[in-house]
């Protein structure tokens, strides 16, 4: 019997694992204004609002890959760090901002060239870091939210942040170093993360939340209830913690609201319609509206 021989005769087995958290589905921001919030989500930075899902005045949701913003009519969110984007093609992205500029001039807008990637700024300060698909840093996606990296005051415990997510929430992280110093970081989904990095920048919390998927979604549950870190009992599928702490002191390191959800929520893997945001009525192919968010599995690795 001819037995299959690969092409490497060891593979690193871990590259594989994703810990418990095995989806990063959105970032909540509250927005004041829902056209100013078209205009920058869906024209400047080419992203797709949901087609089937909150098609009101509102709240809108918009698609990034596998992951969305939502995004209600409310005073504005200013998330306290970056959100990290991966997009097709930075030339079209630039181009689109430029066009918008006009537009968003009486706004917080602003974008620029910052090394290989593009730093962007929304109507209302939110900061983002967008970037070409690599598929060395940022896995398969050549369009979606790669990370989210929050600002940490100085004196926080990074590896008590690292520790919180390993121990209540059976996450994989840890604490790194590299230019630009130490981190600590979460793995979300199957090729984001979360980086909290100490600044002396200081955002005050206004809110804002996320929303997270996990596998094994009782147990941290009951850890977190143990803990009084449970603020909301949603429904059956979800429920919502603020406050990261040391699991060593109990100390609060960082807060943002988290929304968790168990693979058992209804919303969990929709497939969400992404477009091709180079096709205009001008240009127009038949059967290149949609866009495919992964680039092709490299069979070789």
């Amino acid at each position: 019997m001819d037995t299959y021989a690969p092409n490497k005769s060891t593979f690193d087995r871990s590259e594989e694992d994703l810990g418990n958290v095995v989806e990063f589905g959105h970032v909540n921001l509250g927005v004041p204004d829902q056209q100013l919030a078209t205009l920058f989500y869906v024209a400047a930075l080419g992203l797709t609002r949901d087609p089937y899902m909150m098609s009101g005045v509102d709240l809108m949701w918009i698609n990034v890959g596998q992951s969305q913003f939502h995004l209600p009519t409310q005073p504005a969110n200013v998330l306290a760090g970056t959100i990290g984007l991966v997009v097709p093609d930075l030339h079209a992205l630039f181009a689109r901002c430029a066009d918008l500029q006009r537009s968003l001039t009486a706004t917080q807008f602003a974008f620029r060239q910052a090394g290989d990637a593009a730093e962007v700024t929304c109507p209302w300060g939110n900061r983002f870091r967008v970037h070409a698909p690599d598929p060395e840093r940022f896995g398969p996606i050549n369009l979606g939210m790669a990370y989210l990296e929050f600002d940490v005051p100085e004196a926080i415990s990074l590896s008590g942040i690292a520790a919180f997510y390993r121990e209540m929430l059976s996450a994989l992280a840890g604490v790194e170093t590299d230019s630009r110093g130490e981190y600590a970081w979460v793995s979300v989904g199957t090729a984001g993360r979360f980086i909290f990095r100490r600044t002396p920048r200081s955002i005050p919390y206004d809110g804002h939340h996320l929303q997270i998927t996990l596998a094994n979604f009782a147990a941290p549950h009951d850890a977190l209830l143990r803990r009084g870190l449970i603020t909301q009992e949603s429904d059956q599928h979800q429920y919502r913690f603020n406050d990261i702490v040391d699991p060593a002191t109990g100390e609060v390191l960082f807060t943002i609201e988290h929304e968790v959800r168990s693979m058992r929520h209804p919303l969990y893997g929709r497939p969400l319609v992404n477009r091709n945001a180079d096709q205009t009525n001008r240009n127009y192919v038949p059967g290149r509206e949609s866009w495919q968010w992964a680039l092709a599995a490299d069979v070789s690795r």
